[in-house]
């Protein structure tokens, strides 16, 4: 089985910082990809950003320029290095990860549980 397990998620006032980390743990061949997404009550669950095994990253145009992706290939560690926030930021982020358990496995889609990010004005 796969666990994502997420932390670093918190109150912070507006213009603060936050680092969120997620770690995969569990039968893992390899990792495509790792990512955060988030979602603010009533609205649609949406990707913040993204990274592949290769070092290539993705951003949603609303956090390019303030938020951070890198990974840890070794520790299987996803990174999100949140500066500049905004009240609008404040969501559940989840952690997602593409994977495959084994060697002749499918790609599969992993979702950490979430943790909560809240930004004061």
């Amino acid at each position: 089985q796969v666990q994502l397990v997420e932390s670093g998620g918190g109150l912070v006032q507006a213009g603060g910082s936050l680092r969120l980390s997620c770690t995969a743990s569990g039968t893992i061949f390899s990792i495509n990809s790792m990512g955060w997404y988030r979602q603010a009550p009533g609205k649609q669950r949406e990707l913040v950003a993204a990274i592949t095994s290769g070092g290539t990253t993705n951003y949603a145009d609303s956090v390019r320029g303030r938020f951070t992706i890198s990974r840890d290939n070794a520790k299987n560690t996803v990174y999100l290095q949140m500066n500049s926030l905004k009240p609008e930021d404040t969501a559940v982020y989840y952690c997602n990860a593409l994977l495959r358990k084994n060697s002749i496995s499918y790609v599969g889609n992993y979702w950490g549980q979430g943790t909560q990010v809240t930004v004061s004005s």
